[in-house]
């Protein structure tokens, strides 16, 4: 996000007179009433159309790797253990290195044909929920052998087959899934249906794509309490308590020669450095021994050597191919859940595309690049689909926020960050260093990011009324009918027997995605529930007094149980709120830019 290189050839407008490298403010000026503005092109070392030279490119686009790599990761090490995977760390590699190169050529293809902005593409932890939904089903819940390590043998042709025609099924499904949202895309539908989709849509369907994860994190993190919570320690303390701390670095200038600069380590790279100190930290633990060494005990999979074979199976060079896992598989169920996580991103990216424009100066993305943006996305996921990385690509919202940071909004820089996703994906060692990762160190971070993902969707309420009964329905109906719902499910699966198969298990999928359950009610309630008509702010005061000062001295002269008050006035505010002017605030996806220059797009 961030790089001390940048001062090199260009220190003007790359350091501030005090010698720090760039803006720690994430690169947003201020209005004179304090509200946030978009950057200009003045405001940015390199605009959207300039070209770095080549070194910087590269330092950059590392940067921007580095940036996108905890989602890049993250996303394999979930699925595996529902692909039967957990045990076989060399092939998450193989997923790893797959993710990245795809990943890379979708970046290239996004930057160059589609909607042309400095945007990076990556796995989407939409897709989760629904695959996870889908391999959850009878028909492709791993076998109990598979969870014993002391039964699998990675190398036979039967455990082979298990995870890859569980890879192969969710491969077809995201490649039609794709299909349809090329087809949104290409046809400008997008711009229609997001006349219809507002924040009450929104926010219980990106929370829903985090909450229901708990699980899967907290048993991560479980492998070993003390570990997981010194890397969300770790993590908090660099993202939020030193992020403002700068740190003198060696830089070579042509004015300056060799000299030093102040960068914003720990606001750049906070997730980095905690996996990575935490890492080391569960090294030296295995090293002295300290962690339990009998595979039943509690902390052993924290040791760092229960892995450690990874790096000397894992080739040096592996180049991922389309079909590398055989000849995908289609099952309805598993298309209508993956269409599910096609809509939620979007959404997502069609905000991104937005936020992205106003932090590198240019004009709002016209609707014509919306619409090949939507469409290069849906290429990607074919092609994801194709390579068999388990999962899609989507607009990578941390790097969007980087380019507020660097001060580099030049497309060259993304380019360069596909070609070294390209690189990482080629090079076999890279992923499995990665898939060495103790699982606690994982569960950690999974904490956190999860915690975020489901403020972000939260965030979209700031767009609407709070105070209306009519907003506070909906979002709290959606979000816990999207939990509520989904559990019922999983629990009671037989009570949705219809007779046919397929159908079945199109129901259970879609009941059993949370983020589809809880989008769906949103949208339906948010465009059929009618917005009351508003009354004078004498009527409202007047009429909430009558209602609630009554109530209210009548259950402390009757001697009501506090609870019982509690809910009666509260119900009455509900019903006296009802009356106030619950009109929703009407936004675009995101903020847009005030800039009106001639879009580059």
């Amino acid at each position: 996000m961030n790089s001390a290189i940048t001062s090199c050839e260009h220190p003007k407008p790359l350091q501030r007179g005090d010698g720090v490298l760039n803006s720690h403010e994430g690169g947003q000026g201020r209005k004179k009433d304090g509200q946030p503005r978009g950057l200009s092109s003045s405001h940015l070392a390199y605009s959207i159309l300039d070209i770095p030279p080549w070194y910087l490119c590269i330092f950059l686009g590392v940067q921007h790797f580095l940036t996108a790599l905890g989602g890049l990761v993250a996303v394999p090490l979930i699925l595996a253990k529902d692909l039967c995977l957990q045990h076989d760390p060399l092939t998450q590699s193989y997923l790893i290195s797959t993710i990245f190169f795809v990943s890379g050529i979708c970046t290239l293809l996004q930057v160059f044909l589609g909607v042309r902005l400095p945007i990076l593409q990556g796995g989407t932890f939409a897709f989760l929920a629904p695959s996870l939904a889908m391999l959850s089903l009878p028909t492709w819940k791993c076998p109990t052998w598979t969870l014993n390590a002391s039964l699998v043998n990675t190398s036979s042709p039967e455990f082979t087959e298990e995870w890859q025609k569980r890879i192969r099924e969710l491969q077809g499904a995201i490649m039609v899934a794709s299909c349809v949202q090329m087809l949104v895309g290409f046809s400008g539908l997008i711009g229609f249906l997001m006349r219809f989709i507002g924040p009450l849509t929104i926010a219980p369907t990106i929370s829903l794509v985090a909450l229901p994860l708990f699980d899967s994190a907290g048993n991560d993190a479980g492998i070993h309490w003390g570990i997981a919570a010194t890397t969300i320690f770790l993590i908090v303390l660099f993202s939020q308590y030193l992020k403002n701390i700068a740190v003198p670095v060696p830089v070579y200038g042509r004015e300056k020669k060799c000299h030093t600069s102040k960068f914003y380590l720990f606001q750049v790279f906070p997730v980095l450095l905690a996996l990575c100190i935490s890492w080391l930290l569960c090294f030296v633990l295995t090293v002295t021994n300290a962690l339990p060494s009998a595979p039943a005990a509690y902390g052993y999979l924290a040791r760092t050597d229960t892995k450690g074979d990874v790096l000397s199976q894992a080739p040096w060079f592996r180049f991922p191919y389309p079909g590398q896992w055989g000849l995908p598989t289609i099952s309805l169920a598993g298309v209508f859940g993956i269409i599910a996580g096609v809509i939620s991103s979007m959404v997502e990216s069609v905000g991104d595309y937005y936020a992205c424009a106003r932090l590198v100066g240019a004009p709002p993305p016209p609707k014509h690049a919306i619409n090949r943006g939507i469409g290069i996305e849906g290429l990607g996921c074919l092609l994801a689909g194709a390579w068999g990385t388990g999962n899609g690509t989507t607009s990578y919202s941390e790097n969007v926020g980087a380019l507020g940071i660097t001060r580099v909004g030049s497309r060259m820089v993304i380019v360069a960050a596909g070609c070294v996703l390209l690189l990482m994906g080629v090079f076999g060692k890279i992923g499995a260093a990665f898939a060495t990762i103790p699982t606690p160190v994982i569960g950690g971070m999974f904490l956190v990011m999860f915690g975020v993902i489901t403020a972000v969707g939260i965030s979209n309420l700031q767009y609407v009324d709070m105070n209306s009964s009519r907003n506070l329905f909906i979002f709290g109906f959606s979000i816990y009918c999207g939990l509520a719902v989904p559990n019922w499910v999983n629990k009671n699966p037989e009570r949705l027997h219809t007779g046919i198969l397929q159908l079945d298990q199109v129901i259970q999928v879609l009941l059993t995605t949370g983020m589809f359950v809880g989008g769906f009610l949103g949208f339906l309630l948010d465009n059929t529930i009618p917005v009351p008509e508003a009354r004078s702010p004498r009527t409202r005061c007047w009429q909430d007094w009558f209602l609630l000062g009554p109530l209210s001295l009548t259950c402390r002269w009757m001697a009501f149980p506090s609870c019982v008050c509690i809910s009666v006035v509260s119900l009455c505010v509900l019903i006296s709120s009802s009356y106030k002017d619950t009109s929703q605030i009407k936004l675009e996806p995101t903020l847009k830019t005030s800039s009106l220059t001639k879009s580059p797009l």
